[in-house]
């Protein structure tokens, strides 16, 4: 008789959380494993459980359960971060994609079985009303996309460079990356988090370049047009 695997994730998961007991926390904070609820590290895994796209804390044993896991109500977040060089996007491409600021992130939903794009805001991430149209379009111009794990990474867009001149911007160089799930909420929290007045303030525009300096040093270069 089969088994079913999820059934097998929820048993493992009961044990890990048997063997760890149910220890009292101390009086410092610590961050907890969702599932297991063992203490974790401050660098630590994260799942995405895919019906309502939110990030979940692991344990390292707690994520190994999901890595390849089907039929699964979680999927482990890749850690890659790829640059992709060679992007081609022309900005009437970016424009049909109706996203009204200069920052966001673009992934494949394996459950609606389509392109899902977000934009940070000081309220938190808003999703944006992305056309399949408009999005095969840059697909086709950069086969590179069909290489993003659905889910857990996304086309991450950077384009502020191309109207800010400040705060260390490089003026005309926009900045694209398959970035890891985790990383782009990562992106919305600090702008939520730093955004003060109308205009945000100076000091998020100088988080956001950090950010993003962060990611390209530990970012691998891939060409946007290789094939898949």
């Amino acid at each position: 008789m089969s088994r079913d695997p999820a059934a097998d994730i929820d048993q493992a998961i009961e044990v890990l959380r048997r063997f760890r007991g149910t220890r009292r926390a101390s009086a410092r904070a610590v961050e907890r494993c969702e599932l297991c609820s063992a203490a974790l590290a401050e660098e630590h895994p994260h799942l995405v459980e895919l019906a309502s796209r939110q990030l979940v804390c692991a344990c390292d044993p707690c994520a190994l359960l999901f890595d390849g896991a089907e039929r699964s109500k979680y999927k482990r977040v890749s850690r890659r971060v790829l640059s992709l060089s060679n992007f081609r996007m022309t900005d009437s491409q970016w424009e049909s994609l109706i996203i009204p600021i200069s920052l966001a992130f673009f992934f494949h939903s394996s459950l609606e079985d389509r392109p899902i794009a977000f934009y940070p805001s000081p309220a938190g991430a808003v999703e944006s009303l992305l056309t399949l149209e408009a999005w095969s379009a840059i697909v086709d111009d950069n086969p590179a996309l069909n290489r993003m794990q659905p889910d857990v990474e996304a086309l991450l867009v950077n384009r502020l460079g191309t109207h800010r001149s400040g705060g260390g911007e490089d003026p005309g160089r926009a900045k694209y990356f398959i970035a890891p799930m985790d990383e782009c909420y990562k992106l919305v929290g600090l702008i939520r988090a730093n955004w003060k007045g109308l205009a945000g303030g100076s000091e998020v525009w100088d988080r956001i370049h950090e950010f993003f300096a962060m990611l390209q040093h530990k970012s691998e270069p891939m060409s946007g047009g290789l094939d898949a």
